[in-house]
């Protein structure tokens, strides 16, 4: 049914010719180009990041402007010290109060065994004369008196046995002491060690000339005075000035074949009359916002540019792009207006002596004002730039 509803609308899609302004396809050159913008950057550079030896985080003290000159064993970057020189201060004094626990404990120890060792030959003579003097003659000594020997004898044996256990477990007991101070000891060192590689890591010097571009967060901003950074984090880096590319963002509804090896034309921002070109050598995959909070989506595209000027062109530098990214010899293009829609299909209506015939077409690519017929029209046509059904209700 739709489609005799389709037929019935074709034929009354001729009227006469009368005043409609018309458009003669023929076959010419389509070009659809977008625009992106974006930044400059090196191909080649030298990466400057914090210190990897340092121990811990390290606060940015001073740091050298963002495209600052730079000469070679320059200081890019010093460092807070005062973490670290309170931190060595704090080892230092935990290794002296270690060293005097363990001079101390020592000391006692020596004390302790000193006494106990003279308990345990005390105990010993005792039990000796226990057993030389012993009242084991029952004709000649009281009972009272063997009864008597004997507990000493037990008693001074029982003193020796304790005397040397607690000289055992004293000993033991002092060792542990040790080892806990020793524990001690070695953590006020490694304190000591860690403070001292820090301050040994408080500057980043240039590697060699060139200018200095500092990296950018996902906010766009750069690392200042009282930032904190981890060992490793990059800082920014010293580009190659003689090899540079650009990189730039497309709008996801303009990114339709967007592709490597078009074409693109750039000029650098407040610089008139800087006409650079080059081909597109990277496409994102996917698209992503480009600024926080922001959700339009863009295709990020790196260009390779044909030549690099140092002289005009400067890492970070903004520029606008011009990108071919469709271009053909031969294409049936025309203008955006002559195409109706009715009933789900894109028409024109092509002239057939003083009427007009509605025709259904096929169309491709299309750009600002301009759309691409792939089928449905042939050279010479002659469309109109109106509907004539609508001139013919007026």
């Amino acid at each position: 049914m739709r489609r005799a509803a389709l037929l019935v609308l074709l034929a009354a899609g001729c009227h006469q010719a009368s005043d409609i302004p018309t458009f003669r396809v023929e076959s010419v050159r389509f070009a659809r180009r977008v625009t992106a913008d974006g930044n400059l950057k090196s191909t080649k550079a030298t990466p400057l990041s914090a210190p990897t030896d340092a121990p811990g985080q390290l606060k940015i003290a001073w740091i050298v402007p963002d495209g600052a000159l730079l000469k070679k064993d320059e200081v890019v970057v010093r460092f807070d010290p005062t973490d670290y020189e309170t931190q060595l201060q704090a080892g230092r004094e935990d290794h002296d109060t270690a060293g005097n626990k363990l001079f101390k404990g020592n000391s006692e120890a020596s004390t302790t065994r000193t006494n106990l060792r003279r308990d345990a030959r005390q105990a010993t003579d005792e039990l000796l004369a226990a057993r030389q003097f012993k009242f084991d003659d029952a004709e000649v000594f009281s009972r009272y008196q063997r009864v008597e020997s004997q507990i000493d004898e037990t008693l001074a044996g029982h003193k020796k046995e304790h005397a040397e256990g607690v000289l055992g477990v004293r000993a033991k007991l002092s060792a542990a002491d040790r080892d806990l101070v020793n524990i001690e000891q070695r953590k006020a060192d490694l304190k000591i060690r860690n403070a001292e590689q820090g301050l040994h890591a408080l500057e980043m010097r240039a590697p060699y000339d060139g200018i200095l571009v500092l990296q950018h967060d996902w906010r766009g901003d750069v690392v200042r005075v009282g930032d904190t950074v981890w060992p490793g984090s990059p800082i920014g880096e010293i580009p190659d000035l003689n090899s540079m590319k650009a990189e730039v963002f497309v709008l996801e509804a303009d990114a339709a074949g967007l592709a490597v090896g078009e074409k693109a034309t750039l000029t650098i921002e407040g610089k008139p009359g800087s006409l650079i070109t080059g081909k597109i050598s990277q496409v994102d995959k996917l698209a992503r916002p480009r600024f926080p909070r922001v959700p339009v989506q863009y295709f990020g595209a790196t260009i390779t540019l044909d030549h690099t000027d140092p002289t005009l062109m400067k890492p970070g530098a903004r520029v606008r792009a011009v990108l071919d990214v469709e271009n053909r010899e031969s294409a049936f293009s025309i203008p955006r207006q002559a195409i109706f829609e009715k009933q789900g299909k894109k028409l024109v209506y092509r002239k057939h002596g003083d009427t007009f015939d509605a025709v259904v077409i096929e169309i491709g690519s299309s750009s600002a004002g301009r759309v691409v017929v792939t089928k449905g029209l042939a050279k010479g046509d002659e469309i109109a730039l109106r509907d004539p059904s609508e001139e013919k209700d007026a």
